[in-house]
């Protein structure tokens, strides 16, 4: 991640399978609901669904993730928006996460862009600084772990 954009949380991370099944991982609910939240997800442009998780009283996070399939191009990039669903809980949570897929030898270079926090508002950049970790480290463990056992 770079230190200078208070905007974003970028991660660049490899890994060992391949483009296909990592999708797989990021598309069928039932695998998303093991490595990042439950929730209602389907591949359509437009759908919308919630997804929950634990509040975070200190970032303004409700615990409840309103999101929306903004694009994808199968196999290849994922795009999804993200607001706090509860309007009043104060962060003003207002996020695009992109994923992309490359394929790197038999496994997948996965890129994740987490942006649109707002680097004047405190809480969004707790929220940045607490998210980057956790993509970094419990999402994305969790996330190979599934993999492995697919």
């Amino acid at each position: 991640m770079s230190g200078d954009d208070l905007t974003a949380v970028r991660l660049d991370q490899f890994l060992a399978h391949p483009p296909a099944k990592v999708w797989r991982a990021l598309t069928e609910p039932e695998l998303i609901a093991q490595w990042l939240m439950p929730g209602d997800f389907r591949l359509k442009v437009g759908h919308r669904y919630t997804m929950r998780a634990v509040a975070m009283p200190a970032t303004g996070f409700s615990g409840m993730v309103q999101a929306e399939v903004l694009a994808f191009e199968t196999g290849k990039m994922l795009r999804i928006g993200w607001q706090d669903a509860d309007p009043t809980g104060g962060n003003g949570a207002d996020w695009t996460i992109t994923w992309t897929l490359r394929p790197e030898g038999t496994g997948t270079r996965l890129f994740l862009v987490h942006e649109g926090f707002d680097p004047d508002n405190p809480a969004q950049q707790r929220a940045r600084t607490i998210m980057g970790g956790g993509w970094r480290t419990g999402v994305m463990r969790a996330l190979e772990g599934i993999l492995d056992r697919l």
